[in-house]
């Protein structure tokens, strides 16, 4: 699976910060295997001209499953890391329940 990792111009991108969500992303998706040949994670954060928000920072995933239309999902929240760690998991639960249902016919 490929996963990549875009942020917008108020977040500065970090080797450190993509090798982290690169990893997360697979250990997460691991049991999906070939059927999800790639990941888009974009990052950004919603209002960096004002103060900090409680939710202020935004993970978008795309997914691309083989033969499917892609899955789209995102969660905000006050860090990045939080965010991208509530991303993956609707993610997580849209590819079970998509599979899940293809599996059912």
């Amino acid at each position: 699976m490929i996963v990549q990792v875009n942020t917008d111009s108020n977040i500065e991108g970090s080797s450190e910060r993509n090798q982290w969500i690169e990893a997360a992303v697979n250990g997460a998706l691991e049991r999906f295997g070939d059927q999800v040949t790639r990941v888009e994670v974009h990052l950004r954060d919603r209002n960096s001209d004002k103060k900090s928000g409680s939710a202020d920072m935004d993970c978008l995933l795309e997914a691309r499953i083989a033969g499917l239309q892609p899955l789209v999902v995102d969660d905000q929240a006050a860090t990045l890391e939080e965010a991208v760690d509530g991303a993956i998991g609707k993610l997580k639960r849209s590819i079970e329940s998509t599979l899940g249902r293809l599996g059912q016919r």
